[in-house]
């Protein structure tokens, strides 16, 4: 916020301000950063492990197994959201569980579990989708905005 546009403060307030200024918890910045970095690589691993195994023993190929991969990283973050697991491990590795996967079911199951008790259109629809609406809009114009680059570059490169 700029300067032109705070509120001026009374001699009061700016005390109030620097007495709550003084009692506030530092945060650990860096610990949370690499608790976030070893948690989200964690997700990962284990997203790789899964993949792996669709791999050896299941037949797919490197770029089949996706698929699987991601169904299986949805269905055990809404699984773990739903024994309530998932919100203490979130806890711990903060911006770590935000991998886009895991972090958006687990925020859908979370919407719809909260709102279960309104029904299941408007409750559990209603409210799972404020969240996955935008993500969706933002998700689908992205790709039209990509697709349309995609084939100016075509016609003017030929084959792209």
């Amino acid at each position: 916020m700029s300067n032109k546009k705070k509120k001026k403060l009374t001699p009061v307030q700016q005390e109030y301000q620097d007495f709550a200024k003084q009692r506030e918890p530092k945060r650990p910045i860096v610990k949370n950063c690499v608790r976030a970095f070893f948690y989200g690589g964690a997700i990962c691993l284990l997203g790789q492990l899964i993949s792996t195994f669709y791999i050896k023993y299941f037949g797919f190929t490197k770029e089949t197994a996706g698929d699987p991969t991601v169904a299986t990283l949805i269905f055990l973050s809404v699984l773990l959201t739903a024994l309530g697991v998932y919100d203490h491990i979130a806890q711990k590795a903060g911006a770590g569980t935000a991998i886009p996967v895991t972090g958006f079911a687990n925020a859908m199951a979370s919407a719809a579990i909260e709102h279960r008790s309104e029904g299941y259109v408007l409750g559990v629809g209603g409210n799972m989708f404020k969240l996955a609406g935008s993500v969706i809009v933002f998700g689908v114009f992205a790709a039209f905005v990509i697709g349309i680059i995609k084939v100016v570059i075509s016609q003017f490169l030929g084959g792209f």
